[in-house]
């Protein structure tokens, strides 16, 4: 006996799709985001996961670009603000914002490419660079320069989190630094007689000690150079 075809299940027996919203969207980017890398957050791949269509989603938001955009400011949250408001040099305090804004991005190597071009507007991003102005304002830096500074610093924190990561994720980058740290070890004092001189300095110190030592150099530089 052939059994009977089964009756189409109507749609109103399913169960309703929950709306969409900003905030579902970017939660759902990021949760993508974590699962498949940032490459992968696509308006499409995106509107699958959400079980809509690309349409939908660009009521919302604008594009790709976008998207990442308010991927990267939902990210900003976990920057630790709280050395602004503790005591100790100003400078000290500024460098463990930075220091924090750059492992954000760290932790999340495809987003920290996507920063070097992204511009996010939301509350995240604007308490990072109030609390930097802040913090040069307190150092008594001119507002002109500090205005201009606060952009470079953000731009070194950014490209040192993009190289960093970037170089994470090659294989045999560990390789590569060796050779790097050995051809300055071999330099001649003839030929490279500086490099020879400084030797294995040139290589020291840990990752975030340089870094926090750029900060204070271009902090400086801020605040004595004028517009």
């Amino acid at each position: 006996m052939t059994p009977r075809p089964s009756s189409p299940r109507s749609r109103r027996e399913r169960p309703a799709k929950p709306a969409l919203t900003h905030e579902g969207i970017v939660t759902a980017a990021v949760r993508l985001m974590a699962a498949e890398g940032l490459q992968r957050v696509t308006m499409r791949r995106l509107a699958q996961e959400l079980d809509t269509g690309p349409a939908s989603l660009y009521v919302y938001v604008a594009g790709t670009a976008e998207l990442h955009a308010a991927i990267l400011e939902e990210l900003l949250g976990a920057v630790d603000l709280a050395p602004v408001a503790d005591e100790g040099d100003w400078r000290d305090r500024l460098a463990q914002v930075l220091l924090s804004y750059t492992r954000v991005l760290f932790d999340h190597p495809g987003l920290a490419q996507s920063a070097l071009v992204a511009r996010p507007v939301g509350p995240n991003y604007l308490a990072l660079v109030e609390n930097v102005l802040a913090l040069l304002h307190r150092g008594g830096v001119p507002d002109g320069q500090a205005a201009w500074g606060v952009d470079v610093l953000l731009q070194v924190a950014t490209a040192t989190a993009a190289e960093q990561s970037a170089r994470q994720g090659t294989p045999g980058a560990d390789d590569e630094h060796d050779a790097f740290v050995e051809a300055l070890g071999q330099a001649s004092a003839l030929t490279h007689p500086r490099i020879a001189a400084l030797g294995s300095d040139l290589a020291s110190g840990a990752p975030h000690q340089r870094l926090a030592w750029i900060f204070r150099a271009v902090v400086n530089g801020t605040a004595t150079t004028p517009r």
